[in-house]
């Protein structure tokens, strides 16, 4: 909440409502009516625009950089692929019709985003009514359990459980010293994909699922109960209905999720269950088959496109509707049927189980060595630091987890400093130009990013002009471009809001006390978006630390990567040393994107917490 002495204003005098008289102020109501109308048009104008250099500067810079990295790349893939003599042809199509394997892949990939969209919306939507909708034991401990996909994901989590569950896993390993004809390969292909997707993409439920249902108004669950409702009836009539149109948005994206998922079935999908994302990988290795990868990566897009556009006009059609009319906290509900109760408290404990393993284990065997992991038995001479120690003091295993690092951060940093700009001429200017900037800007949101690293590599195998003439594939700034931008739309979406929020009168009365545009962008505007920023690039910095779908396509070699890394140690049994080392990486980036998460939500959220409460005891 702001400061009531900073949002009082000024009583104006007498004069002040007679406008006709010379030297009297105006009422904001005059001003209103007669000036800000024209200014601010004036002020969205393309010519007003140009008369700022800083516009100039960022207009140019900006366009330069969506023409080359996201314009140019995604036109050259559509080139190579319907154009590669420089006629028509479509004998891209052709062969990917008449390739068995690429067909079986693509019906792999659908069959895997329909699944998803089922067993997550099943998993996500219970955990969200354990933990914030009904009464159940110790559902702060249940939260923890469930938000662990939060502070991991992607290659790490995939790895973590092939070292668990898989063909040379810890539990495989305690299971065939009990049942020797056990096969290894038991948790992989469809089954182990499903299973590890279903309860690490539950993330979206948590953040934006539980937040929807903070809308249900609790007077028309009482006026319900008072009807003689029951709690299925309240839940499927009352609760559902309001977060019908957050539930269908979250089914999308774990749809597309599904749909270009990578690192799960690539880990341990195993030669029986493979999608369409580790193909164009294989198929982008060789000049032959890159015309293939090309199609495949456009059919992802062409995917992603209908879907997404399927989504916003079902939000615009208004076919959802929400019964919360007064905004009456909600209160978590009892459940009435004794056996239903003892049943929620079980399976809610089940899943929790499950949500904990992996992470409990993992922290385990960081301080485990590889033989104990092998034979499948752990005891007490099994620990030892020696693993961290192999992290900490050899330059050869911290190298991936520093490169890691500084590519999260110079790609963080960037493209907040860099968007500030932009955010702020796209808030400020709103005019056809900078429609069209901030569509172009939202290409990667719309695009699979397999796809965006494949047209870069197609694209910067080459001179271009564009860039210098300079090939760029093979490089380690192509990795860093393709950093920067997949999260623009996301930054760009979250720093206009935030400059939305800043007051016009402030700006206007740094001009009026003589100050350039410049100065108020640096002493006004910047301290009031300075804490989004910092949370935006916080964020951004936590999910780039274990990339693996962009870097395996653009890496150095001499600059490898986390993710690349972590994925090479889940190759076969001769990997097996390389084990507890990965473990130490999983646990070490667990504890940055904790750190983080709670800088960003918890501590702002609490902030001020301690102090009022002293006040009221006072």
């Amino acid at each position: 909440m702001s400061d009531p002495q900073k949002s009082a204003q000024p009583v104006p005098p007498p004069s002040a409502a007679m406008t006709d008289v010379p030297g009297a102020l105006a009422t904001t109501a005059d001003v209103e009516a007669k000036g800000p109308s024209k200014r601010r048009g004036a002020r969205g104008s393309i010519r007003a625009m140009l008369r700022s250099p800083i516009a100039w500067v960022t207009g140019i810079v900006v366009i330069w950089f969506a023409a080359a990295f996201l314009v140019l790349p995604n036109a050259a893939l559509l080139g190579i692929t319907f154009f590669p003599d420089g006629q028509f042809s479509l004998r891209a199509i052709e062969k990917l019709l008449g390739s068995e394997r690429a067909l079986k892949t693509l019906g792999n990939s659908f069959l895997l985003a329909v699944t998803l969209s089922i067993t997550v919306n099943v998993v996500g939507v219970f955990i969200v009514l354990v933990t914030q909708y009904f009464k159940i034991r110790g559902a702060k401990i249940l939260w923890l359990g469930y938000a662990t996909t939060l502070i991991y994901g992607g290659i790490v989590l995939a790895a973590g459980y092939n070292f668990i569950y898989g063909r040379f896993g810890f539990v495989t390993n305690l299971l065939v010293n009990i049942t020797p004809d056990l096969d290894r390969d038991w948790f992989s292909g469809y089954f182990a994909v499903v299973f590890v997707m279903t309860f690490a993409t539950t993330t979206n439920h948590m953040l934006f699922l539980s937040s929807s249902l903070g809308k249900v108004d609790y007077a028309s669950i009482e006026a319900a109960k008072l009807m003689g409702a029951s709690t299925w009836t309240i839940l499927r009539r009352i609760v559902l209905p309001v977060m019908k149109p957050m539930l269908f948005a979250v089914t999308v994206l774990t749809f597309l999720i599904g749909l270009g998922a990578l690192t799960a079935p690539l880990v341990l999908g195993g030669p029986d269950f493979q999608t369409v994302a580790p193909l164009i990988i294989d198929l982008s290795r060789s000049p032959i088959t890159r015309d293939i990868a090309a199609l495949l990566a456009i059919v992802l897009g062409i995917a992603t496109i209908i879907l997404l556009a399927i989504m916003n006009r079902a939000e615009k059609s208004g076919v959802y509707f929400s019964v919360a009319k007064v905004a009456t906290p909600i209160q978590k509900q009892q459940i009435r049927n004794p056996f239903a109760n003892v049943v929620v408290h079980v399976i809610a404990y089940a899943l929790w189980v499950i949500y904990l393993i992996p992470v409990v284990l993992i922290v385990i065997f960081s301080f485990v060595d590889a033989r104990s992991i092998l034979a499948g038995s752990i005891t007490l001479d099994s620990f030892t630091l020696d693993n961290y120690v192999t992290v900490f003091s050899s330059a050869e295993a911290l190298r991936p987890f520093i490169v890691s690092v500084v590519y999260s951060a110079l790609a963080s940093i960037i493209v907040v400093g860099g968007l500030l700009f932009v955010a702020r001429m796209l808030q400020k200017h709103r005019n056809l130009l900078t429609s069209a900037i901030e569509y172009v800007l939202h290409i990667p949101w719309i695009l699979p990013i397999v796809l965006i690293a494949l047209a870069l590599v197609m694209a910067f195998d080459r001179p271009q002009a564009i860039v210098g003439n300079i090939v760029l594939t093979g490089t380690p700034i192509l990795l860093l471009i393709a950093y920067i931008s997949v999260k623009i739309p996301f930054t760009l979406r979250l720093l206009k809001a935030g400059f939305a929020s800043v007051p016009d009168s402030l700006e206007d009365a740094s001009r009026i006390l003589g100050a350039k545009s410049l100065t108020t962008f640096r002493r006004v505007l910047i301290p009031l978006v300075l804490p989004t920023a910092a949370a935006i690039t916080a964020l951004n910095f936590n999910s780039l630390l274990d990339d693996y779908d962009a870097a395996i396509f653009l890496y150095h070699p001499l600059y490898k990567p986390l993710g690349v890394a972590i994925q090479e140690s889940t190759r076969g049994e001769n990997n097996l040393d390389a084990m507890p080392i990965t473990f130490v990486y999983t646990v070490l980036l667990m504890i940055i994107m904790g750190v983080t998460m709670y800088l960003v939500y918890g501590r702002g959220s609490r902030a001020g917490a301690p102090r009022r409460s002293r006040k009221q005891r006072a």
